[in-house]
């Protein structure tokens, strides 16, 4: 398959290229500033120019999304929309002018987070956005076939700790592989409509 993968220089992005390309997928990194294609999913000009320059496309999946932490009593309405936009917009955005250009069995993965559960103090931005990514998908999933779309729920990365640990005292983290297998289930398996939760 010819997959758009979306934050593949990242720490979750890089394991999720790793585990496609390794099953003869051809992947097509997307970053903000480098990568195969760059593009700030967040603009939807810019998705479309994106769209137009990657060709062809059997699957379409994200790794990669921004929020702000903050306590609540310390979000600013701002804090709010930048997460929305960098965490659930693009995601949608992607997905609204991708089914014109992905095949017609073709599917969509993105990712939400365990926030969206088990929330954590100075996460409710990050928690809401992620709860917006799931009921989109579960919503677009009745709308979309032939096409399938999917989430993919990671919790806090082993790789991640040093920057993201402490927000997460007490959950037990994942290595990125682990979180990149779900991605190969969603690319290459049948179901719609799922949020697969790695824990």
């Amino acid at each position: 398959m010819r997959i758009l993968l979306v934050g593949a220089a990242g720490t979750l992005g890089s394991a999720v290229r790793e585990a496609l390309a390794e099953r003869g997928h051809e992947v097509i990194g997307v970053g903000r500033t480098g990568g195969d294609l760059v593009c700030d999913v967040t603009d939807p000009e810019a998705v479309a120019r994106l769209y137009a320059q990657a060709g062809p496309l059997d699957a379409v999946a994200v790794a990669a999304g921004d929020a702000v932490f903050k306590p609540l009593a310390e979000l600013a309405s701002e804090d709010f929309v930048a997460t929305f936009r960098g965490k659930a917009l693009g995601q949608l955005e992607l997905v609204r002018q991708g089914a014109r250009h992905i095949a017609a069995t073709g599917s969509f993965t993105l990712v939400s987070g365990v926030l969206t559960e088990e929330p954590i103090v100075a996460g409710a931005a990050a928690s809401a956005a992620n709860g917006a990514v799931e009921a989109f998908v579960r919503a677009a999933a009745i709308e979309l076939p032939p096409q399938r779309i999917n989430a993919v729920s990671p919790t806090v990365a082993e790789e991640s700790l040093a920057a993201y640990g402490p927000f997460f005292a007490g959950m037990e983290p994942v290595p990125a592989a682990r979180v990149a297998t779900a991605y190969v289930r969603s690319v290459e398996g049948a179901q719609t409509g799922q949020v697969y939760r790695v824990r």
